[in-house]
């Protein structure tokens, strides 16, 4: 599954790309800048990420360090695990040009995950776009669901991991992207 991570990492650099490649005009200002409601720029994209308290599940999540522009990109990520680390969950938000480059990175990260599981996207009630794909990892060795959202400019990444008898439960899948698409918005002032 980390394979299929980093492509869409790269694919999503090469939507970005090309979404800032229209024959417009760009801002000399730099575009990982995003304005807070209070006017200033976030620098540092981990206080995004929601926290290990957020996760509302019968077992208690902890955090891993979170990591700042993962794979090169503006954004972060970090790993929630639960206390025998059968189950993990994997926040990457990806900042983009604009919410076009967001929506495309979306697409193609729609196209590499229902390939790599085998099975169809599923719409979801978060965020802008937001689809769900479940399925067996590769090696089947886990149950795997994604899901998959904008909001602005933010590309959100979130995927549970688990035994491959059993898949996360929709709700907790949706509850989870809902808080980490609240997080966005509010420190985005929206």
């Amino acid at each position: 599954m980390r394979t299929s991570l980093s492509a869409v990492a790269a694919l999503a650099t090469v939507a970005s790309l090309a979404a800032g490649c229209g024959g417009h005009p760009t801002s000399s200002t730099p575009s990982s800048g995003a304005a807070t409601s209070a006017g200033a720029p976030i620098t540092d994209y981990t206080t995004l990420l929601i926290k290990a308290g957020d996760i509302k599940a019968p077992d208690t999540f902890t955090a891993g360090p979170a990591t700042k522009n993962p794979n090169g990109q503006t954004g972060a990520t970090t790993t929630f695990t639960d206390q025998d680390h059968s189950h993990t969950i994997i926040d990457t938000i990806e900042i983009l040009l604009n919410p076009e480059a967001a929506a495309n990175a979306l697409d193609s990260a729609k196209a590499v995950h229902r390939e790599a599981l085998r099975t169809k996207a599923l719409n979801a009630d978060v965020g802008v776009g937001g689809v769900t794909i479940e399925g067996l990892s590769e090696d089947r060795s886990k149950g795997v669901t994604i899901l998959l959202f904008t909001e602005g400019k933010a590309f959100v990444t979130l995927e549970f991991d688990g035994p491959p008898e059993m898949l996360a439960p929709m709700d907790f899948v949706t509850d989870v992207g809902q808080r980490q698409d609240a997080a966005i918005k509010k420190a985005f002032g929206g």
